[in-house]
């Protein structure tokens, strides 16, 4: 028996500048195997409709240039053009064939007119392009793509039909979870997806709160609207908060949040993971205020018994000298992001501390 299940996902955020008859080809990397791949497409922050005149799916080569032969278009209800109205998403016809684990895919989408707020996700951990003006969607060699963009443009997820038994993680949090401070794809969310256990879908955003607009809406909204929304999602990774803590925010607040999170979550089926927040001592936003505020939860999502799991991000961090720091070599620079062995050891966190991931 077979499923649908989520192999490569983004959240939503606003991205910068309005756009007007482009092209724009995503780069990303799918998660586990299986065939029979669908595109969704999001116009989560559009404040009026937005259409898209081709999608197409191929093989990315060097650059923007894709493998030759590689290049199919998607349709939507068997037609190649879409129109999605503000805060919709839409899934595409199955595309036949078999797409591998971790795999390059280049999904270019051509939008049709003009679109004055672009949903996408900032922080792209590979990247996009943009074309001069007009419909190349279908275009392989990849001379019209003369911008490159950190960020991907209106794509929400890809979904495969995959056997009944593969597990789709969501890791739902800010910067962490995006990569910040690893290099580019060895965050500790892309290690998880290496395991090849299961299909992971990053909903991280920089910059994102629990609690309060961030880049992205709250972490709350995007449980429902974005996670759970997600093809194949059995377990979430809950890694949010420590910017909340940041701004101010009480401790009894996100505890509160976390509850609301895990009711919604169980409602439908899913088990949720706590992720402990790291130290954060010498960053920009630190306070000794934060700092209780950071122990009150971490001692919650340890001991609360509202969790489903435990991933003990703080724990595998810290530096045992002076706990409210991190670890030196796992600090990216800045006192509050870890750096690429850092997110080794959160990656390991996971595998080694996390019990029952996957499905219920």
């Amino acid at each position: 028996m077979s499923r649908l299940v989520t192999t490569w996902a983004a959240a939503s955020e606003r991205v910068g500048g309005s756009l007007c008859d482009v092209t724009v080809r995503n780069i990303v990397r799918t998660t586990v195997a299986g065939t029979d791949l669908r595109v969704r497409l999001t116009n989560a922050f559009g404040d009026r409709p937005v259409t898209f005149g081709h999608v197409y799916v191929g093989v990315p080569g060097p650059g923007a240039a894709l493998e030759p032969g590689s290049n199919r278009m998607v349709t939507f209800g068997g037609c190649p053009d879409v129109t999605l109205a503000p805060g919709a998403t839409r899934l595409s016809d199955p595309l036949p064939g078999r797409v591998p684990p971790l795999a390059r895919l280049a999904i270019s989408v051509h939008l049709l007119g003009r679109c004055a707020t672009p949903t996408g996700r900032n922080r792209a951990t590979t990247p996009a392009y943009r074309s001069r003006p007009g419909d190349h969607a279908a275009d392989e060699t990849g001379a019209a793509y003369t911008e490159a963009a950190a960020m991907w443009h209106w794509l929400d997820a890809l979904i495969v039909s995959a056997p009944a038994q593969v597990s789709v993680v969501a890791v739902l949090g800010d910067s962490f979870t995006v990569g910040v401070g690893a290099e580019a794809g060895r965050g500790w969310a892309d290690l998880l997806a290496e395991c090849g256990r299961y299909a992971i879908a990053n909903e991280g955003v920089s910059g994102g709160r629990v609690l309060t607009h961030g880049t992205g809406r709250p972490a709350e909204e995007r449980l429902i609207a974005e996670v759970l929304t997600k093809p194949g999602v059995d377990t979430v990774i809950l890694l949010a908060g420590i910017n909340d803590l940041g701004a101010g925010a009480r401790a009894n607040a996100l505890i509160a949040a976390y509850r609301r999170m895990i009711e919604q979550a169980h409602a439908t089926g899913v088990r949720v993971i706590g992720g402990t927040l790291a130290p954060f001592a010498g960053a920009e936003y630190f306070t000794d205020a934060g700092e209780r505020a950071r122990k009150s939860v971490n001692a919650f999502i340890r001991r609360g018994g509202a969790f489903d799991g435990l991933a003990d991000f703080d724990a595998a961090l810290r530096d045992p000298a002076e706990p409210g720091r991190l670890r030196l070599e796992y600090d990216s620079g800045d006192h509050l992001h870890p750096s690429t062995a850092g997110h080794h050891a959160m990656a390991a966190a996971v595998r080694s501390a996390v019990t029952g991931i996957g499905k219920p």
